[in-house]
């Protein structure tokens, strides 16, 4: 009898490996639709296999490849995948018995291969041993044990060494991206007071940690973020229902913090959706004052507008707009301006493993020409004496350092500004409790 919960998982890596659909997004649909046959346990072993294949694609491909005369290409994306979960349960789950995920993988590749693939599978995964990822550990090409070792895509590696031209500094941020993202959340500070909020979350009987992280000039970062343990669903939790707290990364906040807005300032936020850090600028704006907030996708804009209706926001005005494009009718309107562009998602890639896999070095090229245009069009839009962030999930300099020194070259009537002392630029890589981020100030002269 096959096990609903790995068959369930298998279902969803094929819908993102083949459909290209988000890791997160699909998971949760998954989760929701089968709520009647899923319990806790069964929830998070799910959530272990889909985000741990996910996650160590390349490297398990690796292994598979070191014991099949098939080739890769050639082999049925079920079977690859069920191939996959196998690998990762008897290297990296040391709950689960080896004979366990055996078994379980043949019984899979009965219902969803030809009738040699239980066989097939059977072979392979007898073979398998944690040593076989410890071997990895021995290639003696730097960039190849790094990229094998973290399953991170080569270019990514040659990239970072690049930039960067440091190998321990590279193969940590490969390293904490393979990391499980902490659950953090933004306390509502229109709703509720740093005390009541805490008195909240130990009446909900919620283990939570207050961030408050200070970088090496002993500045103070902002203390409304926090880290929770051990909350599922956090979506249906009454706290959440209520307005009283956003989820949103730490490192994420700071590009709304860093703005400094103020009361009853007009303020763009232009690429808002789903809202996080145009909600963030709001509360610290007291509820007073005016934020227009812009995507491209009209879908988009409700999330900003449902998230703003839940915090109890009403300064927030929605616009579904493109950045990209020059709007005469905005020039000078704005007293400063939050940018936080597309980009290529680097900094995230413990949130969102999928990143990894569907994007290339191609995709680099086409998204900077995109953040210099959101940059420039947008930079007119701003008073004289205003101030722009620009900031990205990413920690390509391509994307953050270069975009910014480029813009500097061509526009003169604008400079750049310390963000804190002795850093024009915060390039903030990942760890374990923050997703890796830039942001950059500038101000129009």
């Amino acid at each position: 009898m096959v096990d609903k919960t790995r068959e369930i998982a298998l279902k969803v890596l094929y819908k993102i490996e083949e459909e290209k659909a988000y890791s997160n997004i699909i998971l949760s649909k998954y989760i929701s639709d089968n709520k009647s046959i899923l319990d806790q346990k069964d929830i998070g072993l799910l959530s272990e296999i889909v985000y741990g294949v996910t996650t160590w694609k390349l490297t398990l491909d690796y292994i598979i490849q070191k014991y099949s005369k098939i080739k890769l290409k050639k082999i049925s994306p079920w079977i690859i995948n069920i191939l996959r979960m196998g690998i990762y349960q008897i290297i990296f789950l040391d709950k689960i018995p080896k004979s366990a995920a055996v078994n379980e993988s043949v019984t899979l590749a009965k219902r969803y291969g030809h009738k040699a693939s239980s066989s097939f599978v059977n072979a392979i995964l007898r073979k398998i041993e944690k040593k076989d990822y410890l071997e990895i550990q021995n290639i003696e090409d730097i960039q190849e044990r790094i990229s094998k070792t973290t399953s991170m895509p080569i270019w990514i590696v040659k990239q970072l060494l690049k930039e960067r031209n440091n190998i321990a500094e590279v193969k940590m941020i490969c390293e904490s991206l393979l990391e499980r993202p902490k659950l953090t959340v933004r306390r509502n500070s229109l709703k509720t007071t740093k005390i009541e909020f805490e008195k909240l979350l130990d009446k909900n009987q919620i283990i939570y940690e207050n961030i408050k992280l200070k970088n090496e000039e002993n500045e103070k970062f902002p203390s409304d973020f926090y880290i929770l343990e051990k909350v599922r669903d956090i979506e249906n939790m009454e706290l959440f229902k209520n307005g009283y707290l956003t989820v949103q990364d730490f490192s994420a906040g700071l590009s709304a913090f860093y703005l400094e807005p103020k009361k009853g300032e007009n303020i763009l936020d232009a690429c808002s959706a789903p809202g996080g850090k145009t909600t963030y600028l709001a509360e610290i704006m007291e509820n007073v004052g005016e934020i227009e907030a812009w995507d491209i996708h009209k879908q988009r804009t409700n999330l900003v507008e449902e998230n703003a209706r839940r915090l109890g926001i009403s300064i927030i005005t929605t616009k579904q707009k493109d950045a990209t494009i020059f709007y005469e009718e905005y020039v000078d309107k704005f007293d400063k301006i939050l940018l936080d562009v597309p980009c290529m998602g680097i900094g995230v890639i413990k949130r969102k493993p999928d990143i990894k896999w569907q994007k290339t070095e191609v995709d680099v090229e086409i998204i900077t020409k995109i953040q210099s245009e959101i940059l420039d069009n947008c930079s007119k839009y701003v008073k004289k004496g205003g101030t722009i962030i620009y900031s990205t999930c990413s920690i390509l300099k391509e994307e953050n350092q270069n975009i910014i020194m480029k813009f500097l070259k061509n526009n003169k009537d604008f400079s750049i500004q310390k963000i804190i002392k002795n850093k024009e630029f915060l390039d903030i890589l990942p760890d374990e409790k923050q997703d890796g981020f830039f942001i950059a100030k500038l101000k129009k002269k």
